[in-house]
């Protein structure tokens, strides 16, 4: 209780909890964009069920992998090296990661491009079942990789554990409270699930580049992924103001 106390009377404290709730929020957008995307393939009276239960497990998983800190630390310990370049238990996660991401996006923007290549199952619970399952399947494994780049992050950051825990639990709040909208905005908006598959790529190759030992500065990423969403957000507007018009002059 003395040592929380401390903690609560140091400023220096107040500033590491901030900055930290800040960098989990920041690095959460990437796992809201996938369960997004995921979950607005699923019926309508599944979707929140599986949002909440995707965003519950990351929470799960991050404060889960807070109490074996030591052994996610132990993670970046090179473990075998292949033509000079060594690899450790992250590396690989994040390369896995980022392999998955990549081909999952891209089958995403495949099946939007081919609305009718899938074959349509005969029973359809049977097929709303196995994809429920599938898509908390998935967000698990995500969530999997995006809790240990956050967990090292926090590691990174500050060494007291108190900390981690309220800005992981901020953060997955945050989450929780976008994600609504976040999923209305985009199954409203095709496009924008175009933009966002893009995003995803990119996330995945840098995951991948990051696994690889290529460090890739986050902020360049999301500095990128802003604008993007700054100009679509544009060109939405300028689409409502013309359908607005053209509504005006068919009066």
């Amino acid at each position: 209780m003395e040592y929380l106390l401390e903690l609560a009377a140091s400023p220096t404290a107040w500033i590491a909890l901030a900055t930290l709730i800040v960098m989990e929020v920041v690095l959460g957008i990437d796992n809201l964009i996938f369960i997004s995307i995921l979950t607005n393939k699923l019926p309508a009276q599944f979707r929140t069920k599986a949002r909440r239960i995707g965003i519950g497990l990351a929470l799960i998983l991050r404060l889960g992998l807070l109490s074996t800190i030591a052994y996610i630390v132990q993670l970046t310990t090179p473990v075998f090296e292949v033509l000079g370049q060594a690899f450790s238990w992250k590396d690989m996660i994040l390369i896995a990661g980022g392999l998955f991401l990549v081909w999952k996006a891209t089958s995403e923007i495949h099946h939007n491009m081919s609305p009718h290549a899938e074959d349509k199952a005969d029973d359809v619970s049977s097929k709303v079942a196995i994809g429920f399952a599938a898509a908390i399947g998935q967000i698990l494994m995500l969530d999997l990789v995006f809790s240990i780049d956050s967990i090292v992050t926090a590691v990174g950051m500050t060494e007291h554990l108190p900390i981690m825990v309220i800005a992981v639990v901020v953060a997955v709040l945050v989450m929780l409270l976008a994600s609504e909208p976040l999923a209305k905005f985009i199954n409203e908006n095709p496009t924008v699930v175009m933009l966002a598959l893009a995003f995803l790529i990119m996330i995945g190759m840098t995951l991948i580049a990051e696994g690889f030992g290529a460090h890739v500065p986050k902020g360049y990423v999301y500095a990128a992924m802003a604008f993007s969403a700054t100009v679509e957000t544009l060109n939405i507007l300028a689409r409502r103001v013309r359908e607005k018009h053209q509504t005006a002059l068919t009066k």
